[in-house]
């Protein structure tokens, strides 16, 4: 009879009083993303690129551990900046900051956007848009999340006809990529995932290029002593 008490002393100290206090812990330290878009959007509402990544830091730090991974900031689309990229495609030059078409998100354009060079011409690339979520982590500190996907190709949009860069398909590649690079900074005090993000797992964005993914979201949460 003893033995059996213990054991339900244990059991209802476990389930009602050590479980729940784990759960709430977890949750204040991981911020749920059950009501955010999974798609972003173009101007005209089209479907643009999925959302794969999410980054808990302030807006400097998020520009920080970007730099120590060696993406570069991604000029604004604009007359001089388009035809830059242009020449420099023609040429074959390489060009750190070549713009990135806006997609949307709350209502909004990416707040930052980012990119990794491939070789001389800026045909391929790396990228990630990021958008400010209304989400704060335990810390204050805000809550982005993102769609990094990979370059491959510039080509006629085949939804407008309008010149464009086509994305390659495996989006997780380009998810992988930029932890990857994130994790050599020795920036993030913690990264996770979260399973099942997506239950589409594949589709077109606004240009018509196909896309698939596995459905999670990789979360990286910043060192908060980084400046």
């Amino acid at each position: 009879m003893r033995i059996i008490l213990l054991l339900a002393i244990v059991y209802l100290l476990a389930a009602y009083v050590v479980v729940p206090f784990l759960w709430k812990s977890y949750a204040r330290h991981h911020p749920s993303f059950a009501d955010n878009p999974r798609i972003t959007q173009t101007k005209d509402h089209h479907p643009g690129d999925p959302l794969n990544v999410s980054l808990i830091g302030t807006e400097p730090q998020i520009k920080t551990i970007m730099q120590a991974a060696k993406w570069f900031p991604a000029a604004a689309l604009g007359l001089r900046s388009d035809l830059k990229i242009g020449v420099d495609t023609v040429l074959s030059r390489p060009d750190t900051e070549a713009p990135v078409s806006s997609l949307y998100l709350f209502g909004r354009k990416e707040d930052l956007a980012y990119e990794m060079p491939v070789g001389n011409n800026p045909r391929q690339r790396h990228h990630v848009r990021f958008w400010k979520t209304s989400k704060d982590d335990t810390d204050g500190r805000p809550v982005w999340i993102g769609s990094a996907s990979y370059d491959e190709r510039v080509g006629l949009s085949h939804t407008t006809g309008q010149i464009t860069h086509h994305i390659a398909p495996d989006v997780d590649a380009e998810r992988d990529h930029l932890f990857s690079n994130l994790k050599e900074t020795g920036d993030l005090s913690e990264e996770y995932t979260v399973d099942n993000f997506h239950t589409k797992l594949e589709g077109r964005n606004g240009g018509g290029d196909p896309w698939h993914t596995d459905g999670n979201l990789y979360v990286g949460v910043i060192d908060a002593e980084l400046k």
